[in-house]
Parts: structure tokens; sequence; C-alpha cells
């Protein structure tokens, strides 16, 4: 049994036309679906068959369904009227074209959602609209558009054109994330309007912060740079499920723990960070043997952090041999690995060489008389900004 799913939007401002559909077999879900909806009037709006004139139904018969309730007489008429005929006639355009089968117009049957805004005025431009997106649906059905490797590509690329925001995604690193360990909000909200933007840079609410004001900082920051990656620095080191919830209701993308807690702990803290959507981050600060404490894990972080704390100064672990370790043995796994403690520009190409994802940086740019400029002595080892990458709307 045929069974094809297509969508489209196209136009702008109140006439815009988003059309979903399914195709398929008369005798099969699709075929059902149609006599369901041509007898049940239960939807606060009529059902209708898409006609490109009255007594002239395109073929295969396609079944309307508004996705608004139709309140007034002027929304009624564009339904039952321009909309009607715009899409019917890209059914029949799409028969005509080769796009559908013309040995299937008798067999098979489509039901279509139509959106038509209460506030749509233009005749020719609804007529247009919902035409296009009709016929390109119909393609998209007829092609299984998209395909797997085109969500994958664009899912954290694009943004939803209504949504008004992004939600960032770690999908293309390297990246700067910038330590926001000074404990006074003011000074963080100055600093953070300093920063130059770039989506390559990640906001970390820092411990000393987060523990003078919990991690409602996170809001505060969200309010200065809304599409902002932004890491609530908790260092949890026991209940983490409770602290992972914490972080995620008040916005958090991404939220730390301390490596030197259990296994226990971890395996709770990287599962609801999981659960939630967000990036778990293990912070290996004082971790004796960070690659055997992952190997413990059920499942790794998104992120493992290799961090000299700053009473250590350049004591400790080789981070960039230990990195180089990490993403040879966890591969398959996508982690990502971010260097911390005593960053500076010089260190960064080491850092990027060795396989870091992530470059943490605190007092070189929070102490900064120049903060922006300290930034972008980061962001130049760190390649072109993603904002070159995004795509737009179709």
């Amino acid at each position: 049994m045929v069974y094809l799913v297509g969508e489209a939007l196209i136009g702008q401002g109140a006439e815009v036309a988003h059309i979903d559909l399914i195709i398929g077999d008369k005798e099969g879900s699709v075929g059902q679906a149609f006599a369901n909806g041509m007898v049940n009037l239960s939807y606060g709006h009529t059902p209708l068959l898409a006609v490109i004139r009255p007594n002239l139904p395109s073929k295969p018969f396609t079944l309307m369904v508004p996705k608004v309730t139709l309140k007034t007489s002027v929304q009624i008429e564009q339904v039952f009227g321009v909309v009607q005929a715009a899409v019917a006639k890209a059914v029949a355009d799409s028969v005509e074209v080769g796009v559908i089968p013309e040995n299937k117009v008798d067999d098979w049957v489509i039901v279509c959602g139509v959106f038509v805004h209460p506030d749509a005025k233009d005749q020719r431009r609804l007529y247009q609209y919902n035409y296009g997106a009709t016929k390109l649906a119909l393609k998209r059905a007829m092609k299984g558009y998209p395909s797997l490797e085109k969500i994958n590509y664009d899912k954290d690329r694009a943004k939803h054109a209504i949504m008004g925001f992004r939600v960032p995604r770690l999908w293309m690193p390297p990246y700067l994330q910038i330590a926001l360990d000074v404990p006074s909000i003011e000074k963080v909200k100055n600093l953070v309007a300093e920063l130059p933007e770039s989506d390559r840079i990640i906001l970390e609410a820092g411990t000393p912060l987060i523990k003078k004001y919990g991690t409602k900082v996170v809001r505060q920051l969200r309010e200065l740079a809304k599409d902002a990656f932004i890491v609530a620095d908790i260092k949890t080191i026991d209940v983490g499920q409770v602290e992972v919830d914490l972080a995620f209701d008040d916005t958090a993308d991404a939220v730390v723990a301390s490596g030197l807690t259990s296994k226990e702990t971890l395996d709770k803290f990287v599962y609801e960070a999981d659960r939630l959507g967000i990036y778990s981050f293990i912070d290996m600060l004082e971790v004796t043997d960070p690659l055997k404490k992952l190997r413990s894990l059920s499942e790794p972080p998104d992120v493992v952090i290799l961090h000299k704390g700053i009473d250590v100064g350049r004591v400790g672990m080789d981070r960039w041999k230990l990195t180089k370790a990490i993403k040879t043995t966890f591969k398959k796994k996508k982690m990502l690995v971010a260097v911390a403690g005593g960053i500076g520009p010089s260190h960064t190409p080491d850092a990027i060489k060795s396989g870091a994802d992530i470059v943490v940086v605190g007092r070189y740019i929070t102490q900064s008389k120049d903060p922006k400029r300290a930034a972008r002595e980061f962001l130049t080892f760190l390649g072109e900004d993603m904002d070159l990458f995004r795509i737009h709307v179709e």
C-alpha cells in the first residue's frame, strides 16, 4: 500500500500558505482517512473536495481540511474559492507534468491540510502561495523528501521562522567557552554586552556566579544573549538528576558535574541530561585518570572537560596528549573534549591540533580591559563564523 507524506510552506505575511498532505491508495489507510474526513464534520470546519471550478474536481480526488476554524464569511469564501482552486490546479498540473503517475489518478486519493490566516486579504497571493505550496508538497511526497542526510545536515543550522530564537547545538566545533566566574551579575552583564557577536562563543555561568545567584542567573544571561549556548557550571557532586533538573528549568543548554563524584551519580547525571535534551559536561578537575573514569561510566557525557585548576598552574595532566587519547577511544560516541585552565591565545593552536573541540577561557577575557579584543584573539584560531553556514527558509 502506498502512503506518502509531503509538506511545504511558501509565501509571507497573512497570505502565507502551509500545506501538509498524504497521498496513497484508496484501498489503504489514506483512503480510509479520506472517507472518514468526508463524513466527519466534528472538526469545527468542513472538509471539502478540491475543485478547479464547480463541477470539475481534480484527480486524484483531493480532500481539503482547513487547519483553522473558519469564523468569518471572508475566510469561508477564501477557502471555498481561491484556495480550493489553487490546490486543485496544483494537483492537476502535478499529474500533467508527471509528478504523480497518470496511471494512478483513479487508484490514489489525497488528504490535504490547508492554512488560511484570518487576516489574509490578497486573493492573488493566496492563490499563488497555495498553488506553489501544494505542488511542492506533492513533489516532495513523491521523492520521499527530506532525506535523512538532509535532516541531519540542516537540523542544527536551521531556525524556525516563527520561533523568534535559535536553539543552539554544538554541531560545528571548535568553540570558545567563556567562563563567567565573576560573582557579580552587573559586571557579568557588562562583560557579555562587550563580547563580539559569534555563535562560536559559549557562555558559561561559572560556579562562583551560580553559588551567589543560583541557576536563575542562566535566565538573566539568556535575556542578554537569547541565541547563546549557555552552560551551568554547577559541578554536581551528588543528586545529579536533581541538579540537572534545576539547570534545565532555568533554560541552560548544558550542565556540569564534577568527575570526582561517584560512577552512580555520574550515570544518573548523564541519563537525566540526555532525557531532557541538554548537554552533559563532566569536569575532570583533580581526577587522576580521566580516561579510566570515562570508561567506567554506563554512557559517556556529551562533553568532557580536561581542566587544570587555577591553584595548580602548570602542574598536572598533559591535556593535549590526553585529548588525543580520549578522541580515539570514544570516536564512535562523538564525545566532545574541552580544555580549561590557564589557556591563552598561544595555547589555542596546540589545543585544536590535539583535537580539542572547546577552548575554555576565563580570566584572560573576563579580566581584560578590552574583552572584545581578547575574545577575538581566540576566535581567529577557530575558523569562520557559523552564521556563514546557516540555511535559508525554503
